[in-house]
């Protein structure tokens, strides 16, 4: 599932390959307007990161099972974090590991 050649030329795969997640290891893939995250063990879905064009800043979405689409993290609309609180984020709340 993971390209090795968009791996190790895109800074963001770097760093997502690269964070240590208590919940099992995570790979990314570049689409379309950002990255999907799945969980290196099962390979289901995690989440989804969006860059917003300001440094390293990603909107934060998660895998809904009930609608079968990418929805808003937050409970009041969009969650924006600079990338590494993203990922922390991801690893600490049980909406994103539902579907593994």
């Amino acid at each position: 599932m993971q390209s090795t050649v968009s791996s190790m030329s895109d800074p963001i795969i770097q760093r997502i390959d690269n964070f240590h997640c208590h919940r099992g290891r995570l790979f990314a893939e570049r689409r379309n307007r950002g990255y999907t995250l799945y969980h290196a063990g099962s390979g289901a879905p995690v989440a989804r990161l969006r860059p917003t064009g300001q440094a390293d800043r990603v909107e934060v979405l998660y895998w809904s099972l009930w609608s079968e689409t990418w929805k808003q993290a937050g409970p009041f609309g969009r969650t924006v974090l600079p990338l590494d609180e993203a990922l922390q984020f991801i690893a600490s709340e049980d909406i994103f590991w539902a579907s593994g």
